[in-house]
């Protein structure tokens, strides 16, 4: 019996069209969907590269544009199949505000959430960070702590000067808030002098993060999942788990 080459040839059609569109997502989200347990219960949220605000970076830049997490957001706390959210952090910053906007999203999400740092959680990447309800860092990451940069044309140098100086305090007052850091330490660490060739600031590794209380603890990938089952739990209740 010969087969119909008309369905072959649909099929394969099919099969493009799909490597089309998973080509084209990995182009413009840096991401594809990765088969998962049916059970699954946990969302990614990935910050890669520099946190892309409201000016649109050269091509050549590895970004994470804000607007693309937004949304996932929201759909993390609306959707009920989701109880928790680790969010992966290897990011060399980038623009204050859109930094910000995320860092204050996922402090807002009623359900757990644990942040990683992997490889850096540099500049605004700090109260991403910090923005979770417990945060681990690898024992290699890095985190630098630096005073608010502007890039481009300045006019009126005190007028910008002081919302510098107000958006600097925004940081510093949502970092403090949301760790065990003192502000006077988290302070010093900013300002300080000699440990950044041609800077100020300071570039904290893994266990010295956890040992000023930035971050809740050294540790990877399982030792965030194993958190974040556990703040589940927690989270649920003794009646819901019963239940489930």
């Amino acid at each position: 019996m010969e087969k119909d080459p008309s369905k072959k040839e649909d099929k394969n059609q099919e099969e493009q069209a799909n490597n089309s569109s998973l080509v084209q997502k990995i182009q413009q989200l840096g991401q594809s969907n990765v088969p998962t347990a049916p059970d699954s219960n946990t969302h990614v949220l990935s910050i890669i590269g520099q946190v892309e605000g409201h000016v649109q970076l050269p091509a050549q830049n590895k970004t994470t544009k804000y607007e693309h997490l937004l949304p996932q957001l929201i759909a993390v706390e609306q959707n009920p199949k989701i109880e928790g959210l680790i969010i992966l952090l290897n990011t060399v910053g980038g623009d204050v505000e859109a930094g910000l906007a995320l860092s204050e999203m996922i402090a807002s999400i009623s359900k757990p959430t644990v942040s990683i740092v992997l490889g850096g959680g540099h500049s605004i990447g700090v109260p991403i960070a910090v923005s979770a309800d417990h945060s681990f860092i690898a024992p290699t990451a890095t985190m630098t702590i630096h005073p608010i940069r502007l890039n481009g044309l300045v006019i009126g140098v005190p007028q910008t000067f002081e919302y510098m100086d107000k958006m600097q305090d925004r940081v510093i007052d949502f970092v403090v808030q949301h760790s065990d850091i003192e502000e006077e330490k988290f302070k010093e660490l900013m300002f300080a002098k000699g440990n950044l060739t041609r800077d100020i600031g300071t570039n904290v590794i893994g266990t010295d993060a956890v040992e000023y209380g930035l971050i809740d603890g050294v540790g990877g990938v399982s030792h965030a999942m194993l958190k974040l089952n556990e703040m589940i739990g927690d989270h649920q209740g003794p009646e819901e788990q019963v239940i489930q």
